[in-house]
Parts: C-alpha cells; sequence; structure tokens
C-alpha cells in the first residue's frame, strides 16, 4: 500500500513538476494500454511518483486522462502555434486591405505549415502522442474534443483558408476540406503508419537525412494542389 499523500511543503514549484511527470507519463501508458486498461498504480509508477499525487492532483484516473488532452494539446501547439497565428495574422491582414493573398503566396504559406506539421510527426516526442490520439480516432471521448478543438481544429482550419486560395474554391466547401485532408494525411502516415513507411523505404529509422527528405516530400504535395482537371 502506498504511503499517504502529502502536499510539498516547499511549495508549488514541486507540484507543478509532479503533475508535469503525471501528464507526461499519462500520455504514453494511456496510449498502451488504454483508459480501460490502465490503473492508477502503473500512472504513478512511470511518473515516480506518489500514486495518491493522482486524486490529489487531477481528482481520479479521469481527471488525470482529460488533463493529458488537453496537456498534448498544448503540445502540439507549441510546436505549430507561433507559425499557425502567423498565418492567420496574414489571412486577416489580407482580408482587411481587400488585396486578397495571391495563390502563389497561399502555396507558400501553406508548404511552410505542412513542413512544420510533418517535422513534428516524425520527432520521437510524438510517437506517444500518436498512440493516444489513434486510441481517440477510434472511440473519441471527451478527449478527443479537447484535442481536436485545442490544437487540431485550429490548424485545419487555417490550411482550409489557404488550400481555399490555392484552388480558388470556397474554405468551406466540400472539396476543399476534403482535399485539406488529403494534404494533412499526406504527412501524417510517416507517423501513424511509421512500421510500413520504414518497411517500404527500407529505412531503419526516420532520422535527420529521412526528416529532410520528408520535409521536401511535404513540399512537393502541396506543389501539386491544382484545381480539379488542371494538370500540376
Amino acid at each position: 500500500m502506498s504511503k499517504p499523500f502529502k502536499p510539498d511543503p516547499r511549495g508549488t514549484e514541486r507540484g507543478e513538476a509532479t503533475r508535469q511527470k503525471l501528464l507526461t507519463a499519462a500520455i504514453d501508458v494511456f496510449g498502451r494500454t488504454g483508459f480501460d486498461g490502465t490503473t492508477t498504480r502503473a500512472l504513478a509508477t512511470a511518473a515516480g511518483v506518489n500514486q495518491q499525487a493522482i486524486p490529489y492532483y487531477f481528482g481520479g484516473k479521469e481527471g488525470l486522462y482529460l488533463a493529458a488532452a488537453e496537456h498534448l494539446a498544448g503540445r502540439i501547439t507549441s510546436h505549430v502555434g507561433q507559425l499557425r497565428q502567423q498565418l492567420q495574422g496574414r489571412l486577416i491582414e489580407a482580408e482587411r486591405s481587400g488585396k486578397p493573398l495571391s495563390p502563389a503566396e497561399a502555396r507558400e504559406l501553406l508548404a511552410q505549415l505542412v513542413q512544420t506539421m510533418a517535422a513534428v510527426l516524425v520527432s520521437t516526442e510524438s510517437e506517444a502522442w500518436a498512440r493516444f490520439l489513434i486510441r481517440e480516432q477510434m472511440e473519441p471521448t471527451e478527449a478527443f474534443q479537447r484535442v481536436y478543438g485545442g490544437a487540431m481544429r485550429p490548424t485545419l482550419m487555417v490550411a482550409r483558408r489557404l488550400v481555399a486560395v490555392v484552388l480558388g474554391d470556397d474554405p468551406d466547401s466540400e472539396h476543399v476540406r476534403l482535399r485539406t485532408l488529403s494534404l494533412v494525411g499526406g504527412v501524417m502516415v510517416f507517423r501513424v503508419a511509421h512500421a510500413a513507411v520504414l518497411a517500404q523505404m527500407d529505412w531503419p529509422e526516420i532520422g535527420p537525412p529521412q526528416a529532410e527528405k520528408i520535409s521536401a516530400m511535404a513540399r512537393e504535395l502541396v506543389a501539386t494542389l491544382t484545381k480539379p482537371g488542371v494538370a500540376s
């Protein structure tokens, strides 16, 4: 039996460190064994903290699960958020000035976004994220809504607006939505189908040389984005 948990007398700094350990461990453990298959003991052990820290800081396993989803959204945003805000700002500026983005500029901005996404997806850090998210994709819970609303939807919305400019179409049209998802899926495959990618490419791993090739491929995908019936 674990010892009763006592808040650290040294204050909030140590408490925040404990929370961060639990959040990081939770993304990995929940991703590996799922919500039902995960115990608070396993979570505490993985985080290297007292088991009673879970109800103290998160109210229980479910609270930690939802907090882990929000933490994951925050981690994704830490990688793509700054660029996303810059692109949003440029879109707003173009709209207010009455001088719409040219397809060429939209394509360049879109390439930057897709390349940034590709870099995140092939990073070691995203491995645990993918396991967590794939489970939520298969059987969505409130956790999916928190990740989607906090990180995925805002990025997809910016991508859609840029795709729409490139195609000369309405960003809310079904066609633009599908083209955007197809484009994003073209780089997501390097994480969600990691083993198949290595086998198909005869790569031992996705290290810096491979990541550079994937980045170039991401830009190429954007370059081939054309209106229906128009050759690339």
